[in-house]
Protein backbone atom coordinates (compact mmCIF):
# COMPACT_ATOMS: atom_id res chain seq x y z
CA UNK A 1 0.00 0.00 0.00
CA UNK A 2 1.37 3.41 -0.99
CA UNK A 3 1.16 6.42 1.33
CA UNK A 4 -0.15 9.63 -0.27
CA UNK A 5 0.22 13.08 1.30
CA UNK A 6 -2.03 15.88 0.03
CA UNK A 7 -0.82 19.43 0.71
CA UNK A 8 -3.35 22.21 0.03
CA UNK A 9 -4.35 25.54 1.55
CA UNK A 10 -7.97 25.11 0.43
CA UNK A 11 -9.41 22.62 2.93
CA UNK A 12 -12.56 21.97 0.86
CA UNK A 13 -10.51 21.11 -2.22
CA UNK A 14 -8.12 19.01 -0.13
CA UNK A 15 -10.92 17.02 1.49
CA UNK A 16 -12.65 16.48 -1.85
CA UNK A 17 -9.42 15.26 -3.44
CA UNK A 18 -8.77 12.89 -0.54
CA UNK A 19 -12.32 11.53 -0.88
CA UNK A 20 -11.76 10.90 -4.60
CA UNK A 21 -8.49 9.10 -3.91
CA UNK A 22 -10.08 6.91 -1.23
CA UNK A 23 -13.01 6.07 -3.48
CA UNK A 24 -11.20 5.41 -6.76
CA UNK A 25 -7.88 4.01 -5.48
CA UNK A 26 -8.60 2.48 -2.05
CA UNK A 27 -5.31 0.61 -2.19
CA UNK A 28 -3.60 3.95 -1.43
CA UNK A 29 -3.44 5.27 2.15
CA UNK A 30 -3.77 8.97 2.99
CA UNK A 31 -1.03 9.94 5.41
CA UNK A 32 -0.22 12.95 7.58
CA UNK A 33 2.69 15.38 7.28
CA UNK A 34 4.62 13.56 10.01
CA UNK A 35 4.40 10.20 8.21
CA UNK A 36 6.64 9.02 5.40
CA UNK A 37 4.77 9.47 2.09
CA UNK A 38 5.51 7.54 -1.10
CA UNK A 39 4.08 10.36 -3.22
CA UNK A 40 3.13 13.97 -2.43
CA UNK A 41 0.36 15.98 -4.08
CA UNK A 42 0.77 19.77 -3.74
CA UNK A 43 -1.99 22.17 -4.78
CA UNK A 44 -0.72 25.44 -6.28
CA UNK A 45 1.91 26.23 -3.65
CA UNK A 46 5.32 26.53 -5.31
CA UNK A 47 7.21 26.95 -2.02
CA UNK A 48 5.74 23.71 -0.64
CA UNK A 49 6.31 21.95 -3.96
CA UNK A 50 9.98 22.94 -4.02
CA UNK A 51 10.34 21.85 -0.39
CA UNK A 52 9.04 18.36 -1.17
CA UNK A 53 10.91 18.15 -4.48
CA UNK A 54 14.17 18.56 -2.56
CA UNK A 55 13.33 15.41 -0.58
CA UNK A 56 13.44 13.26 -3.73
CA UNK A 57 9.90 11.97 -3.22
CA UNK A 58 7.63 11.61 -6.29
CA UNK A 59 5.66 14.84 -6.59
CA UNK A 60 2.43 15.81 -8.34
CA UNK A 61 1.96 19.57 -8.62
CA UNK A 62 -1.49 20.96 -9.38
CA UNK A 63 -1.51 24.48 -10.82
CA UNK A 64 -3.86 26.97 -12.45
CA UNK A 65 -1.01 28.78 -14.20
CA UNK A 66 -1.36 28.45 -17.95
CA UNK A 67 2.28 27.64 -18.56
CA UNK A 68 2.55 25.34 -15.60
CA UNK A 69 5.65 25.37 -13.43
CA UNK A 70 9.24 24.20 -13.60
CA UNK A 71 9.94 21.49 -11.06
CA UNK A 72 12.53 18.85 -11.80
CA UNK A 73 11.08 15.31 -11.94
CA UNK A 74 7.63 16.53 -10.84
CA UNK A 75 4.38 15.66 -12.62
CA UNK A 76 2.61 18.94 -13.46
CA UNK A 77 -1.18 18.83 -13.86
CA UNK A 78 -3.14 21.90 -14.93
CA UNK A 79 -6.35 22.93 -13.20
CA UNK A 80 -9.28 22.61 -13.49
CA UNK A 81 -8.38 19.07 -12.56
CA UNK A 82 -9.28 16.14 -14.78
CA UNK A 83 -9.88 13.28 -12.37
CA UNK A 84 -8.85 10.54 -14.78
CA UNK A 85 -5.55 12.26 -15.60
CA UNK A 86 -4.86 12.88 -11.93
CA UNK A 87 -5.49 9.26 -10.93
CA UNK A 88 -3.25 8.03 -13.76
CA UNK A 89 -0.50 10.39 -12.58
CA UNK A 90 -0.94 9.20 -9.01
CA UNK A 91 -0.60 5.55 -9.99
CA UNK A 92 2.46 6.33 -12.10
CA UNK A 93 4.09 8.39 -9.34
CA UNK A 94 3.81 5.61 -6.77
CA UNK A 95 5.73 3.36 -9.16
CA UNK A 96 8.36 6.03 -9.88
CA UNK A 97 10.23 5.99 -6.60
CA UNK A 98 11.40 2.41 -6.87
CA UNK A 99 12.75 3.04 -10.38
CA UNK A 100 14.38 6.44 -10.03
CA UNK A 101 18.16 6.60 -10.02
CA UNK A 102 18.26 9.74 -7.89
CA UNK A 103 15.77 8.74 -5.19
CA UNK A 104 17.18 7.40 -1.96
CA UNK A 105 16.19 6.47 1.57
CA UNK A 106 18.40 7.71 4.40
CA UNK A 107 18.19 5.88 7.76
CA UNK A 108 20.57 4.98 10.55
CA UNK A 109 24.04 4.51 9.12
CA UNK A 110 22.72 3.54 5.72
CA UNK A 111 21.48 5.04 2.45
CA UNK A 112 19.40 2.89 0.11
CA UNK A 113 19.31 3.58 -3.63
CA UNK A 114 16.31 1.55 -4.86
CA UNK A 115 16.85 2.20 -8.57
CA UNK A 116 20.44 0.96 -8.41
CA UNK A 117 19.63 -1.83 -5.92
CA UNK A 118 22.46 -0.64 -3.68
CA UNK A 119 22.81 0.19 0.00
CA UNK A 120 25.70 2.27 1.29
CA UNK A 121 27.21 2.28 4.76
CA UNK A 122 27.83 6.00 5.29
CA UNK A 123 30.54 5.32 7.90
CA UNK A 124 32.70 2.90 5.93
CA UNK A 125 31.38 3.99 2.49
CA UNK A 126 31.02 0.33 1.57
CA UNK A 127 28.46 -0.43 -1.15
CA UNK A 128 26.40 -3.61 -1.08
CA UNK A 129 24.36 -4.87 -4.03
CA UNK A 130 20.84 -6.08 -3.22
CA UNK A 131 18.22 -8.18 -4.93
CA UNK A 132 14.92 -6.59 -5.93
CA UNK A 133 13.13 -8.41 -3.11
CA UNK A 134 15.67 -7.18 -0.55
CA UNK A 135 15.05 -3.62 -1.75
CA UNK A 136 11.31 -4.16 -1.42
CA UNK A 137 11.73 -5.41 2.16
CA UNK A 138 13.75 -2.34 3.20
CA UNK A 139 11.32 0.04 1.49
CA UNK A 140 8.39 -1.57 3.26
CA UNK A 141 10.10 -1.44 6.66
CA UNK A 142 11.08 2.19 6.01
CA UNK A 143 7.48 3.10 5.20
CA UNK A 144 6.50 1.57 8.55
CA UNK A 145 9.36 3.11 10.52
CA UNK A 146 8.91 3.24 14.26
CA UNK A 147 6.91 0.05 14.61
CA UNK A 148 7.49 -3.68 14.23
CA UNK A 149 6.06 -5.25 11.08
CA UNK A 150 4.77 -8.79 11.40
CA UNK A 151 5.95 -11.63 9.19
CA UNK A 152 2.37 -12.00 7.96
CA UNK A 153 2.26 -8.35 6.87
CA UNK A 154 5.51 -8.77 4.96
CA UNK A 155 4.22 -11.90 3.26
CA UNK A 156 0.99 -10.15 2.32
CA UNK A 157 2.31 -6.75 1.20
CA UNK A 158 5.78 -7.58 -0.15
CA UNK A 159 5.24 -11.09 -1.52
CA UNK A 160 1.50 -10.92 -2.11
CA UNK A 161 0.95 -14.22 -0.28
CA UNK A 162 -2.15 -15.26 1.62
CA UNK A 163 -2.27 -14.78 5.39
CA UNK A 164 -1.91 -18.49 6.03
CA UNK A 165 1.28 -18.89 4.00
CA UNK A 166 4.47 -20.01 5.74
CA UNK A 167 6.68 -17.32 7.25
CA UNK A 168 9.87 -19.27 6.49
CA UNK A 169 10.33 -17.24 3.29
CA UNK A 170 10.39 -13.99 5.25
CA UNK A 171 12.76 -15.32 7.90
CA UNK A 172 15.19 -16.60 5.25
CA UNK A 173 15.23 -13.32 3.31
CA UNK A 174 15.66 -11.19 6.43
CA UNK A 175 18.51 -13.42 7.66
CA UNK A 176 20.34 -13.24 4.31
CA UNK A 177 19.77 -9.47 4.08
CA UNK A 178 21.21 -8.88 7.54
CA UNK A 179 24.18 -11.14 6.86
CA UNK A 180 24.90 -9.37 3.59
CA UNK A 181 24.54 -5.77 4.78
CA UNK A 182 25.47 -5.78 8.46
CA UNK A 183 28.43 -8.17 8.28
CA UNK A 184 29.64 -7.12 11.72
CA UNK A 185 28.76 -3.44 11.15
CA UNK A 186 25.84 -1.27 12.28
CA UNK A 187 22.56 -3.12 12.79
CA UNK A 188 20.11 -2.74 9.89
CA UNK A 189 16.99 -4.60 11.05
CA UNK A 190 15.79 -5.14 14.61
CA UNK A 191 13.96 -8.39 15.35
CA UNK A 192 11.35 -9.18 17.97
CA UNK A 193 8.75 -11.88 18.45
CA UNK A 194 6.26 -9.53 16.80
CA UNK A 195 8.27 -9.09 13.63
CA UNK A 196 10.87 -6.73 12.18
CA UNK A 197 11.71 -3.04 12.35
CA UNK A 198 14.23 -0.94 10.45
CA UNK A 199 16.78 0.68 12.76
CA UNK A 200 16.58 4.42 12.11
Amino acid sequence: MANVLVVAKDELFKNDLISQIRYHVPEFAICGKDDKPDVVVVDDDMAKAEEWADKKIPLIFLTEKENGAILQDAQIISKPLGLGMFLDALRAATMLFGKTQSGCLDFGNYILYPGQKEIVDIVTEEVCKLTEKEVDIIKYLYKNSGKYVSKQDLLKDVWGYADDATTHTVETHIYRLRQKVENGKEQLIETSEGGYKLKV
